[in-house]
């Protein structure tokens, strides 16, 4: 009977343990949007309609899922984040009041796992649409537009991929994660804001 409940005990211990030790392996690519980004909201205008939002919330489920789909397992960026790579996203929305047409653009800029740049890549999206009728979603579907359009551009990089599925992760939470205290904060006012909501 002993011998039974220790194999049983033996048994949950191992189940307790497995989850465990697949969460610590290393993410193919790790992802950092500043938290700016999930506390400060955006407004888009259109003369007596506004809309506040923030990006991050907006951004990160769609980029989680399409960079997955393309690179592997995807982690967001933690004080005990491990990964081969780290990839800085920067969505930024605009709406043009008068074309009704939202602007959606996100940069990435990757890191190796040890801080050093590899490359930039840009994805842009555009839609016409009102501000007015179901402004979430229509934020939502031009993201995810610029987003499919920015992880073809970083699929075309074979050095990137090799990057990510080959890569020396960052043991111990190092260099990568560590870098996301250097990167400055997006901008409250962007000049771009009031150029594509003219033209």
């Amino acid at each position: 009977m002993k011998t039974i409940n220790h194999l049983v005990g033996l048994s949950l211990s191992m189940a307790l343990l497995l989850p465990t030790k697949a969460l610590a392996t290393p993410a193919n690519m790790l992802l950092y949007i500043h938290p700016q980004e999930y506390s400060h909201s955006v407004k888009l205008w259109e003369y007596f309609n506004d809309y506040w939002f923030k990006q991050g919330p907006a951004v990160e489920p769609v980029a989680t899922e399409l960079l997955s789909e393309a690179f592997g397992q995807v982690a967001m960026c933690t004080a005990n984040s491990e990964g081969n790579m780290l990839v800085w996203l920067q969505p930024k929305m605009y709406f043009n009041p008068q074309l009704k047409v939202f602007h959606g653009e996100i940069t990435a800029n990757a890191y190796r796992s040890d801080g050093a740049p590899v490359a930039s890549y840009i994805g842009k999206a555009r839609k016409v649409g009102f501000l007015d009728v179901a402004p979430q979603q229509q934020i939502e579907m031009v993201y995810k537009m610029a987003m499919e359009k920015l992880v073809a551009t970083m699929r075309q990089d074979e050095n990137l991929k090799s990057l990510a599925a080959e890569g020396q992760s960052n043991a111990n939470a190092g260099a990568a994660c560590a870098l996301v205290a250097s990167f400055p904060p997006p901008k409250i006012i962007d000049s771009d804001y009031f150029l594509k909501g003219i033209h």
